[in-house]
């Protein structure tokens, strides 16, 4: 079995609206991909992608995990989106461990 990574620059990920990269990233882990997104998500955008998935989960789709680094402090100490949100269907992605400055993920084809 194959595994196809998408690894989406943040410049293609800004040119969207939130529902659309909502849906863009839940398209492309239902059809197995992993969504490797420069720039990640806003915190709401995470919210709303794992409510979206919710109501999408079935015996073909068990669901997604999610991991990212949320954005250095910015302008008057407010966190901005995520630097980088790694993204997947849950029945391949087995572990995900995020250190410091390290997203580590098994994936499993079988």
């Amino acid at each position: 079995m194959e595994i196809k990574m998408d690894l989406v620059s943040e410049e293609r990920i800004n040119s969207m609206g939130s529902m659309e990269k909502i849906r863009f990233v839940l398209e492309g882990v239902k059809s197995g991909n992993i969504v490797v997104l420069e720039g990640g998500l806003t915190s709401e955008e995470q919210m709303n992608l794992i409510e979206l998935t919710m109501a999408e989960v079935n015996e073909n789709f068990p669901g997604i995990e999610m991991s990212g680094y949320p954005s250095k402090k910015g302008f008057l100490n407010m966190r901005r989106k995520a630097r980088l949100t790694v993204i997947g269907p849950a029945k391949i992605m087995r572990t995900m461990k995020k250190e410091k400055d390290l997203i580590s993920a098994v994936i499993s084809a079988f």
